[in-house]
C-alpha cells in the first residue's frame, strides 16, 4: 500500500481533478474523442450497449465536482484493491 506522503499526493490529485475534467472541460467546450466520434456517426451511449451506474465520471445522487471526486476515489481504491490482490497471488507462489 502507498506510504503516506503518496497518499497524500493521490488525494490531492483526485481532489483538484475536477478543476481539468469538469470545471476547464465546460469552459472549452471540451469533449472527448470517443464522445465525438460517436457523434459524428450518429450514435448515442444508449445504442454502445455499455451502461455503469458511474457515467461521465460521476456518482450518482451527486453534482459533478464532488461526483467527480468521488469516482475518482472509488477508481483509486479498485486499482489499489487489484494491485493487493496481485501482489498476494505472486506472493503465494
Amino acid at each position: 500500500m502507498p506510504g503516506r506522503k503518496a497518499w497524500m499526493v493521490i488525494i490531492l490529485l483526485v481532489i483538484v481533478s475536477p478543476i481539468f475534467g469538469v470545471i476547464l472541460a465546460d469552459r472549452i467546450g471540451y469533449h472527448e474523442p470517443l464522445d465525438v466520434a460517436a457523434e459524428k456517426l450518429g450514435l448515442s451511449e444508449k445504442d454502445v450497449g455499455y451502461h455503469t451506474p458511474f457515467e461521465d465520471y460521476t456518482f450518482p445522487g451527486l453534482g459533478p465536482v464532488p461526483g467527480y471526486i468521488a469516482a475518482g476515489l472509488l477508481g483509486v481504491i479498485v486499482i489499489l484493491v487489484i494491485g493487493k490482490l496481485l501482489e498476494l497471488a505472486v506472493s503465494k507462489k
